[in-house]
Order: C-alpha cells, then sequence, then structure tokens
C-alpha cells in the first residue's frame, strides 16, 4: 500500500483540504498474464476506432441516413470514440510503461473523461429508444416529434446534462482530504475507490450520496425509461395486423435492443454482485467500459439494412470511380 508522506499541498479555505501530489493507480494485481488483456484492449481500441469512424463517415455521405435517428447513431458512434480514447491509451500507458502515478489534476481529467462518455452513452440510448418509441407507437406523428431540429435539441441537452452532472461529481471531489493511502484499487481514477480513500480524514457523507444518486439519474432513470418505452412498443405491435409489417417494426428495434442489452446486463450484474472479488470486478468493468463501444458499429452494420445498402453503394461508387479515373489515364 502506497502512503502519503510528504510534499502534500494544502488549501485553505473554510477547513484544511489535503491535496496529494499524486495517486497511484493500481489497476490489475496478481491476475496472471495480463499482458494478454493489454494485447485484447488494443485490439479492442482498434476495432472501435475503425468501426466508429466508418460509421460516422456512412452517415455523412449517404443521404438515405440523413434522418433524425442517424443524428443520435453519429452521436453515439462519436461517444464510442471519444470514451475507448479516453480510457484505453492511458491504461495501455500505465500498465505498460509502468506509468501508475498520475497526478492530482491528472486524476481528475481522466475521471471527467471517462465518466462523462460513459453517461452519454447512457443517453443516446434513450433518445434512439424514445426514436423508435414514437415511430411504432404514434407513426402518425413521427415527422412533427422527430425531426432534425428536435433530435439536435435532445442531444444538445443531453451533453449539457451529462457535464453538469460530472462538474458536480468532480467539485466534491475537490472537497475532500486524502491524509492516507493514495492507491486508487481501479484501472482508472475510479471515483468510489477515491471516496474510500478520503474517508478516514473527510466527512464523505455528501459524496457518497450523490455518488448512489448520480448513477440512478444517468444510467438507472434512463434504463426504466426505456424499458417503459418497450413496454408500448410491445403493445403496439399487437395492434399491427399485418404480419409483414408487424415484422419490420420488430426489426427496427432489433439492433437498438442487443445494444441497450450489451451496455446495461454488464453494469447491473456488476452491482448486483457488489461482492464478488476485487480483480474480478475491475475486469468486469473494464470490459463494460471497452466492449460496447467496439459492439455498437458491429450491431449496426449488421442488423440495419440501411447500412449495409449504404455501404454497397459508397463501394460501388468508389469502385466505378477508381475504373473511370484508370480508364482515363
Amino acid at each position: 500500500m502506497t502512503t502519503l508522506t510528504s510534499n502534500l499541498s494544502l488549501t485553505e479555505n473554510i477547513t484544511t483540504i489535503i491535496r496529494p501530489p499524486y495517486f497511484y493507480i493500481s489497476g490489475f494485481i496478481g491476475i496472471p498474464h495480463i499482458k494478454y488483456y493489454y494485447v485484447f484492449l488494443s485490439l479492442v481500441y482498434i476495432i472501435t476506432l475503425v468501426g466508429n469512424t466508418i460509421i460516422m463517415v456512412v452517415i455523412c455521405m449517404a443521404r438515405i441516413l440523413h434522418s433524425p435517428m442517424y443524428i443520435a447513431v453519429f452521436n453515439l458512434a462519436f461517444t464510442d470514440i471519444c470514451e475507448s480514447t479516453a480510457l484505453v491509451p492511458k491504461l495501455l500507458d500505465m500498465f505498460l510503461f509502468d506509468r501508475q502515478y498520475i497526478s492530482y489534476d491528472q486524476c481528475l481529467l481522466n475521471l471527467f473523461f471517462v465518466v462523462i462518455f460513459h453517461f452519454m452513452q447512457s443517453f443516446n440510448l434513450t433518445i434512439l429508444s424514445y426514436d423508435r418509441l414514437v415511430a411504432i407507437c404514434c407513426p402518425l406523428r413521427y415527422h412533427m416529434l422527430v425531426n432534425h431540429r428536435s433530435m439536435f435539441q435532445l442531444t444538445g441537452a443531453a451533453w449539457v446534462l451529462a457535464v453538469f452532472i460530472i462538474l458536480i461529481f468532480v467539485g466534491l471531489i475537490t472537497r475532500l482530504s486524502f491524509c492516507g493511502s493514495v492507491e486508487i484499487n481501479s484501472y482508472f481514477c475510479d471515483p468510489y475507490p477515491l471516496y474510500s480513500l478520503a474517508a478516514p480524514c473527510s466527512d464523505v457523507l455528501p459524496t457518497h450520496v450523490m455518488s448512489h444518486l448520480i448513477p440512478f439519474i444517468v444510467l438507472y432513470i434512463p434504463m426504466i425509461f426505456i424499458i417503459s418505452s418497450y413496454i408500448c412498443i410491445i403493445h403496439a405491435l399487437f395492434t399491427i395486423t399485418l404480419p409483414k409489417d408487424r415484422h419490420r417494426a420488430i426489426k427496427t428495434c432489433t439492433s437498438h435492443l442487443i445494444l441497450v442489452a450489451i451496455f446495461y446486463l454488464p453494469i447491473s450484474i456488476i452491482n448486483i454482485f457488489s461482492f464478488m472479488p476485487t480483480n474480478m470486478r475491475i475486469i468486469n468493468f473494464s470490459l463494460t467500459s471497452v466492449l460496447p463501444p467496439m459492439l455498437n458499429p458491429i450491431i449496426y452494420v449488421l442488423k440495419t439494412e440501411e447500412f449495409k445498402v449504404s455501404i454497397k453503394r459508397l463501394l460501388r461508387r468508389g469502385a466505378q470511380r477508381a475504373v473511370g479515373t484508370v480508364k482515363s489515364t
């Protein structure tokens, strides 16, 4: 256990706040063959970058995808890239090159970016759920309720809310004193281990309350909305008389449902089985942070007919241009 013994920065406010010059990210301690896991994370990161970049490029170039729903899909792909970039390169740098010490300010910055993009994953899935709810339950009012303007407003409001919440999160941490251990038992500047480090020398009750309230706001309220929306969608599906139309409606929801399951189920399992060993919990939680961003574009390409058609058209157009260039030369 690394203990803070000297070089403490004292900040005078109403009370003295003890801020350490650095934290030590302990990461994956005692896990055999952990370097293979780092290789796995590197591959996941590369696939995430390539897959989500393709999604964004296809949405920009294919006119058929210039619909309100794909504003949220584009935002989801952008968030996937940002979340993976905020987490994986720093994680690999720390543990492959033994740079596990991180300054106090860098730690808060790392926490800010990793958590805000995780929050945005939840908000993006909620926006997509709203799109499907209106499309199936209120098809005649769809273009009035879901248009480019309303989708930009929803996406912008989600970003503002996520930034506001994470600023409260970080602001509460800056009010804590760290007078003992500076070892964070996680793979990034995880807020919950930070609270436990500050417990011996700070009043962590407000922070503890917020640490439970914020996940409820950004994760579980959206999950409740998504579940409720699909209850309404299922009810609406029974009112569709033609099997062909019902099948088409179900097909439009499939990819979104898979994304929801990939994102929310692992988080729920981790919270339910909170007594699992620390290393197992860290590995599972790290997988919930890196796998959904990698799988999201794969699922959309495989499960969404519009995407497959758009990619084929773009490839065909590119091939025709290449042939035309060769003939002209």
